[in-house]
């Protein structure tokens, strides 16, 4: 039931991303774009701890027909350089990263732990929407960020002596023979046709208060999270303007 409930997560998450990433490419506004609580953040303290939730990530294979084929060799060599990566970022940063283990199954802590992470998700989703898509904006929150998980994160905090917690989300797809070929064959006829493209964001949370202090989103055709290198390069662009 546990997995059942995480897959319809993140099956939720991966629809909303995809829809507002192609409208943003749409509208031919595909650059990276970071929001913070306010121009006067500063961190609770010199050295954070940094709570590393559960990272959200995927690769996948275009077919011809550009349907994602999930590789799961590749999405756990994501997984550890993503987490290496940000890793590094955060000891550069004099930030310590904590890494998200999760309770006992069926724990009262369970319970209340996948709770927030469920509302992160649909916060996120929000945020995504109201925020990069002008014409969603709301009226009171045009202007502004404010984006709380409410007072129920101190508990994620306490439990795990976190300042803030991380959310990741990457979804990232390479092309294949054959929709390597498509893409030629679109190209003779002068037919734009999309290849792979990484895309995912992240937030910062305020584990004291449950206010998202910092959220952004990542958009590239380029890239790729299956080596070291340039996994290292996606994150330093999904963490422009990091404010710790």
């Amino acid at each position: 039931m546990r997995k059942f409930r995480v897959k319809q997560m993140a099956a939720h998450r991966a629809v909303t991303i995809a829809v507002v990433f192609a409208a943003l490419l749409t509208a031919g506004c595909a650059q990276t774009t970071a929001f913070k609580i306010g121009d006067d953040f500063t961190p609770r303290t010199d050295s954070p701890r940094v709570l590393l939730m559960a990272a959200d990530i995927e690769l996948s294979e275009l077919s011809a027909a550009a349907l994602p084929e999930p590789k799961a060799d590749w999405t756990e060599a994501a997984k550890r350089h993503v987490t290496a990566a940000l890793d590094a970022v955060m000891e550069e940063r004099n930030a310590a990263l904590v890494m998200y283990t999760g309770p006992a199954e069926g724990s009262p802590e369970e319970r209340v732990q996948i709770q927030l992470i469920k509302l992160h998700a649909a916060v996120g989703n929000a945020i995504l929407v109201h925020k990069y898509l002008p014409p969603m904006a709301l009226p009171t929150k045009k202007d502004k960020f404010s984006w709380t998980l409410g007072a129920g994160a101190k508990a994620l905090g306490d439990a795990y002596g976190a300042d803030y917690a991380l959310f990741v989300f990457m979804r990232d797809s390479y092309s294949s023979a054959g929709r390597v070929a498509v893409i030629v064959i679109g190209t003779l006829l002068g037919v734009p046709i999309q290849g792979g493209a990484q895309v995912g964001f992240a937030s910062l949370v305020d584990l004291e208060t449950g206010e998202i202090v910092w959220f952004n989103r990542l958009f590239s055709v380029t890239g790729d999270l299956r080596t070291p290198e340039p996994a290292r390069e996606a994150i330093d662009q999904l963490l422009a303007d990091f404010p710790l």
